[in-house]
């Protein structure tokens, strides 16, 4: 006598081998592929500065400006199509925060920062660990930090900033730049940038604070710059209510 045993149904996610197959649904959409892109493009960056030529500091520049160019576009692709998730938000801050500190740490290594240049390097790369502990802290309270616009002009001028640097006077040569002292423009433009990082991080660990020190919320503490028209209102009372966009992340 032989027992059939009927077969599993054919939605139940799984092959007749007993794998769970993947909906096309659960597959990553084009914004994140273009985040991972960023994470991916670090090792080729790298490896371009490494070469120590000018046609490789060309090449680190130009991967580090469409990294740049990806970083805008996904939101933007995103938003438009409707596409924002989890794994985006994810991602996102994480993709931004790798690609920064590997540019500024391979040109530290190199020796591409001069003297002057180590220091806004160092207050940038602080930032970036302030923040990445700020959002880890709140994520275990659901609250995000949403982002300001001077947040979103020191990103600009950041990502200028370690783009110029990246070419550096031997990459100038190349493009018949070589009248133009990008080196020095470079590290000027990542003083300022440093300058607003201390600002938008003073910002955020004041509107953190409030957080983890609830007595504190009645203080006179700085409230979080508000990036939209009209009167000021304290992050904290803006995240509680919900008033902050649910696809802002920090930078």
């Amino acid at each position: 006598m032989f027992t059939f045993v009927s077969a599993a149904p054919a939605n139940d996610g799984l092959t007749r081998h007993g794998i769970r197959s993947i909906s096309p649904s659960r597959m990553p959409n084009l914004p994140n592929l273009l985040t991972l892109s960023r994470i991916a493009a670090i090792p080729v960056l790298v490896a371009m500065v490494a070469l120590r030529s000018p046609g490789g500091d060309v090449a680190a520049c130009a991967i580090f400006a469409l990294a740049g160019i990806t970083d805008w576009l996904d939101g933007r692709i995103a938003r438009q199509r409707k596409q924002q998730s989890d794994l985006g938000r994810m991602l996102d801050p994480i993709a931004d925060k790798l690609l920064v500190g590997a540019t500024l740490m391979v040109l530290a290594g190199m020796g591409r920062l001069d003297f002057y240049g180590l220091f806004p390097a160092i207050v940038i790369l602080c930032r970036e660990i302030l923040v990445s502990g700020l959002r880890e802290y709140l994520a275990g309270l659901s609250v995000g930090l949403p982002v300001t616009r001077l947040a979103k002009w020191k990103t600009g001028l950041q990502m200028a900033a370690l783009g110029i640097l990246l070419a550096g006077d031997s990459g100038a040569r190349v493009l018949h730049l070589e009248a133009l002292p990008v080196g020095t423009i470079g590290t000027v433009m990542l003083w300022a940038a440093a300058l607003l990082t201390l600002f938008t991080g003073w910002d955020y660990l004041m509107a953190g604070l409030r957080h983890a020190v609830p007595s504190l919320a009645a203080t006179a503490l700085p409230a979080l710059s508000d990036p939209r028209p009209g009167p000021a209102v304290p992050a904290v009372e803006r995240l509680q209510t919900g008033s902050a966009r649910p696809d802002s992340v920090v930078h």
